[in-house]
């Protein structure tokens, strides 16, 4: 029986992560739409939604897989993209990195951008948070996300080309990237990385299958790193 902090840590992630169905059922079901347009079935769409669960490496395959691009450029894209997980989990590991091995491991298969963007925020207002609470609130901000994600593109797979291209799905993306980005601008360090992010994935926009927007991703984070050591040095 969970007790009454990680329950509350629970409805609390439950409650945060809630805002995001609004863009993530769309999300899903376009997902669906376009995997059934390139020529995948419904079992081929759901099995790379429930084993990739990763919206733009999934969008970037299947738009890939319609070129007929070989599979090597598919993995590779695919990977390239997805690698933001890699940044959002080695900021996870302070404040979960301790937990069991079988935690750690589901909360990286749930690991998304809506999840992990609340959670953060979650952990940094409150660090006396324990172990067993951050996982309680992380996996509560996934609970009706991760369902969602599947059940509706299992909608749009089904439906396919039946929506009408005017309902405009694809609304979705960056509404629900801006809904993250927004609040977390909270300091100097933040603003300046969004910034420093901004200014260069449209600089480097030329550079092949993503790589300009990594390389601005990793340059945005180390100029934060200075700016909050800077700040720290500035208080003490």
């Amino acid at each position: 029986m969970p007790n009454s902090t990680t329950k509350s840590a629970f409805l609390r992630g439950l409650r945060d992560g809630s805002p995001f169905l609004l863009v993530g059922a769309p999300f899903a079901m376009l997902f669906g739409v376009v995997a059934t347009e390139a020529g995948l079935d419904v079992l081929h769409v759901m099995s790379f939604s429930v084993l990739v669960i990763a919206g733009a490496a999934q969008f970037t395959a299947v738009s890939l897989m319609a070129e007929d691009a070989p599979t090597f450029i598919i993995l590779a894209t695919s990977l390239a993209v997805n690698l933001r997980m890699m940044m959002y989990s080695a900021s996870m590991v302070p404040y979960i990195g301790k937990a069991p091995l079988w935690q750690r491991g589901f909360i990286s298969y749930i690991l998304i951008d809506q999840g992990y963007s609340v959670s953060i925020s979650e952990f940094e207002r409150n660090p006396k948070m324990t172990i067993p609470e951050r996982i309680a609130f992380f996996t509560g901000s996934m609970a009706l996300l991760t369902p969602v994600w599947y059940i509706f593109t299992y909608i749009g797979a089904k439906v396919g080309t039946g929506i009408p291209p005017e309902y405009a799905l694809d609304f979705a993306l960056p509404i629900t990237f801006l809904a993250m980005v927004g609040p977390m601008l909270r300091t100097l360090a933040h603003v300046a990385a969004a910034a420093v992010s901004i200014v260069l994935s449209l600089t480097l926009n030329f550079m092949p299958a993503g790589t300009g927007l990594l390389l601005a991703a990793f340059v945005a984070m180390m100029v934060g790193a200075r700016i909050e050591l800077w700040l720290g040095r500035k208080k003490a």
